[in-house]
């Protein structure tokens, strides 16, 4: 038997701030789209009290920012971003084009190729996200996009030094300082001095992710993204004040990011709430992830793994840690999640920032249809066919005519017919 010890509010549609948000959207683009570079300087100086000479970063001024850094810092960087392209060459050699003889003389096959230009919004408001840029920036590289642009705002009143290292170490070919609506809408729409892409991708706030939304089509986008969200998955073989730190460590997030602890063990779901409390204690970003907690944390008690497994399979978490004495059982059975962090010696800090996989990842149960971002989300599959015989046409032919008067398609079977017409006849001939 399953039971909530504790309940976080129900994630409801608040139509209002959605509608607001909507709304703000939509005029910010209209405006953009009428007065391109004007107008994202306005936004920019609005709402980031920035609007210098040039919105693109110099060489110059990016060597600047990446001397800033002290070396250990860099190498801390160049060291996820070789975690990190590692895995997405590993993915990148699983896809491969095939071409198969289906009957013969007919050849189909698909080809892989990358779009052709990418950019990457990184966000850097409130922390300078620079993992975002590996996550982003290197992985539309490994995938062989050819133009891939980045973009953030100016944290402290002056590009991050950390945030453009990592864009420039990872292989952005133009780099931006502009943030919010106005960055995304840039990239994605252009402007005077700013070609347009072909897919945005990147993590943001409520406007960034309504913005993508509603550009979704004239570019492509890597995913509908919402507030972060994590669930942990344990058993006695760990104690409360790891649970604690692991659910607190991603509600930092934000003041609505939902945090499930699903448990066999009644000893931790009831020393849980005090060790959220100790742990709060002692975290610098506790005004926000004790709001999340208290509104949006959940403790779910249960019975058996199976009952486990029944709930993050109805929750549909981003991420999931599980942390009891046989994690693969549920690596075998788990079908609804955005990543998977196995056994208590990893987590989803090591995801977020360094071990190799990506850290943009589905949320509001969009992990039932999708899975996060990777290196194959920056490349097309485009079939093609080629049939080398006239024997084979007449055979493709006579059945297609047909299929295409079913539905009564004339022009389409005149496609077949004419075919048939002219190589019937050849192929009787030889």
């Amino acid at each position: 038997m399953i039971s909530y010890l504790k309940k976080g509010k129900p994630v409801k549609a608040k139509a209002e701030l959605d509608n607001e948000v909507r709304s703000t959207v939509a005029k910010i683009l209209a405006d953009i789209e009428r007065h391109g570079e004007q107008a994202v300087r306005r936004y920019s100086d609005q709402f980031d009290k920035w609007n210098p000479p040039s919105l693109r970063l110099s060489q110059e001024e990016v060597q600047a920012c990446i001397d800033a850094l002290s070396p250990q810092a860099l190498e801390d960087i160049k060291f996820a971003q070789t975690q990190i392209r590692n895995f997405a060459e590993a993915q990148l050699a699983a896809l491969h084009d095939i071409e198969v003889e289906t009957l013969p003389g007919v050849i189909l096959g698909h080809k892989n190729i990358p779009v052709n230009s990418v950019g990457c919004y990184i966000p850097g408001g409130k922390y300078p996200l620079l993992a975002s840029a590996h996550m982003s920036v290197l992985t539309a590289k490994v995938a062989g996009v050819k133009r891939v642009i980045a973009c953030a705002p100016p944290f402290g009143g002056k590009p991050s030094p950390e945030i453009v290292a990592a864009m420039a170490l990872a292989g952005a070919d133009e780099i931006y300082v502009i943030g919010g609506v106005q960055g995304v809408a840039a990239m994605a729409i252009g402007t005077e001095n700013i070609a347009p892409v072909d897919m945005i991708v990147g993590p943001g706030n409520a406007y960034v992710a309504e913005a993508k939304r509603q550009l979704f089509g004239r570019v492509g986008i890597d995913l509908f993204a919402g507030p972060t969200e994590t669930m942990v998955i344990c058993d006695d073989t760990v104690d409360a004040e790891l649970v604690a730190v692991d659910l607190l460590g991603q509600a930092e997030h934000g003041p609505t990011s939902p945090a499930y602890c699903v448990t066999t063990s009644r000893k931790i779901a009831e020393e849980l709430p005090a060790a959220i409390e100790a742990v709060l204690a002692r975290l610098d970003t506790a005004p926000i992830a004790s709001v999340s907690w208290r509104d949006y944390g959940e403790i779910i008690l249960c019975e058996t793994k199976e009952e486990m497994l029944q709930e993050s399979e109805r929750i549909c978490s981003e991420h999931v840690q599980v942390m009891t004495d046989d994690p693969d059982w549920f690596l075998a059975r788990m079908t609804n999640y955005g990543g998977l962090f196995l056994g208590h010696r990893t987590n989803v800090s090591y995801g977020d920032k360094v071990i190799g996989t990506n850290h943009t990842l589905p949320t509001m149960r969009a992990g039932r249809y999708t899975g996060g971002l990777w290196v194959g989300k920056f490349i097309k599959t485009h079939t093609y066919q080629r049939i080398l015989t006239d024997e084979a046409s007449v055979i493709v032919g006579e059945y297609c005519s047909r299929l295409c008067a079913l539905e009564q398609f004339s022009g389409h079977k005149e496609q077949a017919d004419i075919r048939l017409r002219r190589f019937a006849k050849a192929s009787q001939h030889e």
